[in-house]
């Protein structure tokens, strides 16, 4: 396959032995490729172009494992909704680390490969369903400009596999810039071997912020670049609706990408307090959490590095403490510019907070739609909502188009900004079911079409507007992890 221009270099595979499980992908019975994406392999200089669909089947797979690559199933804890676990990947192989012509270097995972030396009880097999939701969901995030693992592949196993009932068995290729996670540094912090610690530390520097790799505090720098990146990432979250619904410190990448898309969804109705996951009872990860939870798990990662900072402990605490506290002054910030450029305010202005804050208000009492609210305040063309003629609505609108005078800049200008941070069309929960329940019954036109439509969410687009609404049932939807 050295036709396809896999150029693998494996460094996490070696790392010392208590970092990972060698292991192979366990085969699959018959192998059946249903989505490939072929602009993220353009992006990776991988050509598949000359490979029929059933040798691409074996290779994303696991059954035809491409030359150069060593797999591994990688080891790491996490709090999972406050409860600190020892884990590890119980159902995906790390194949290798791909490295393009621009010397960019990308993890390529299989999820859903059978068992490994962490997966507890599990079968390590993943359905067909929740691999399509994060090809989907992943994808849509990458469009929505949001830094996010990647999917390259989903492919369907030919064996089934149980959980409520029998579903379809399902293997997707998942592309990150690396899968370290704050739970690896958990992971090697539990185990008590600093030297353990200082490898992973110049590892994760080397791999993701070379440009900290001479400094003389690198534990403390690193974690005031992940504060940064974790603030900027999460920010984005709030800008389109996202909502993880799974925010473990196993789920948090080092590398500041948003990882993991199980119980997943974006926000149609405003209400800071949306929660789609089935199993998050106490709403811990719901919308408005996200920040609080983003600095929970950053504290977690501290505590991690604590032993890095300083040799002496208490001076550690304290400066790992001070750093973790400048957290809500920076996402404060990012969150107000955030929400500038959806109105497309520019300068300060020391009203914007209570401009702002009474918008997100009325779309609370009035149950607006998050996204197609600022499409009204685009002026982009939307079927007739009465809403929009309430006089709170209104008035608040006349303060808005005053502040926009004082902005000095052309309607066209203002707007552009607008256009470029909110999005047309976003994933709506109930497309994102149909197309899943399609591909059940073989049917994956409409996972097709979704991909489309979704790769552009900022550009205008024919024959969209069914892609743009929520649902108009009163069902709750929920959302489930998939294991």
């Amino acid at each position: 396959m050295s036709r396809v221009n896999w150029n693998f270099e494996n460094t996490y595979f070696n790392l010392p032995g208590s970092f990972k499980e060698d292991i192979n992908p366990v085969p699959v019975k018959n192998p059946d490729l249903v989505v490939f994406n072929e602009g993220l392999a353009s992006e990776l200089n991988l050509n598949f172009s000359n490979i029929d669909k059933f040798e691409l089947s074996k290779i994303f797979s696991g059954n035809l494992l491409p030359e150069g690559s060593n797999s591994i199933a990688q080891a790491y804890a996490g709090h999972q909704f406050g409860h600190f676990t020892m884990l590890g990947d119980g159902r995906a192989v790390l194949i290798g680390e791909h490295t393009t012509k621009s010397n960019e270097k990308y993890d390529i995972q299989f999820k859903g490969s059978g068992k490994t030396a962490f997966s507890r009880n599990g079968d390590g097999r993943a359905a067909l369903g929740p691999m399509l939701r994060e090809y989907i969901i992943s994808e849509a995030m990458n469009g929505l400009k949001i830094p996010t693992t990647r999917s390259l592949a989903v492919v369907k196993t030919g064996e089934n596999i149980q959980r409520e009932t029998s579903l379809q068995g399902a293997i997707l290729t998942r592309v990150a810039s690396s899968h370290i996670r704050v739970g690896t540094f958990q992971y090697i912090a539990a185990r008590q071997k600093e030297d353990e610690l200082k490898t992973l530390l110049d590892y994760t520097i080397d791999r993701h912020y070379p440009e900290i790799k001479d400094s003389s505090n690198k534990a403390l720098d690193l974690l005031n670049l992940l504060i940064d990146r974790q603030c900027n990432l999460v920010v984005n979250w709030m800008r389109v609706g996202f909502i993880h619904g799974v925010m473990n410190t196993d789920n948090m990448t080092i590398s500041g990408e948003t990882i993991d898309y199980g119980p997943c969804a974006f926000m149609d109705v405003y209400d800071p307090k949306t929660v789609f996951s089935s199993i998050d009872q106490m709403g811990r990860y719901a919308y408005c959490n996200q920040p609080v939870i983003t600095k929970w798990n950053l504290a977690r990662f501290a505590e991690c590095l604590v032993p890095l900072i300083d040799k002496d402990q208490k001076k550690a605490i304290q400066i790992a403490t001070d750093t973790i506290n400048s957290f809500e002054k920076k996402y404060e910030e990012k969150w107000m510019n955030m929400m500038r450029d959806k109105l497309g305010l520019y300068g300060l202005d020391n009203k914007d907070n209570l401009l702002i804050l009474d918008l997100l208000t009325w779309m609370h009492e009035k149950q607006a739609d998050y996204t197609n609210t600022f499409c009204h305040l685009m002026n982009i063309e939307q079927k007739k909502e009465l809403l929009y003629d309430d006089n709170n609505f209104i008035n608040w609108k006349k303060r808005w188009k005053e502040r926009l005078l004082k902005n000095d800049k052309t309607k066209k200008k203002y707007l552009e900004l607008m256009r470029n941070n909110n999005p047309l069309v976003i994933p709506r929960n109930h497309k994102v079911e149909e197309a899943l329940k399609a591909a059940d019954q073989n049917n994956f036109k409409p996972i097709f079409k979704i991909l489309e439509i979704l790769s552009k969410p900022y550009n205008d687009q024919k024959n969209i507007n069914d892609y743009q609404y929520p649902n108009l049932s009163n069902e709750k939807y929920q959302t489930f992890c998939g294991t």
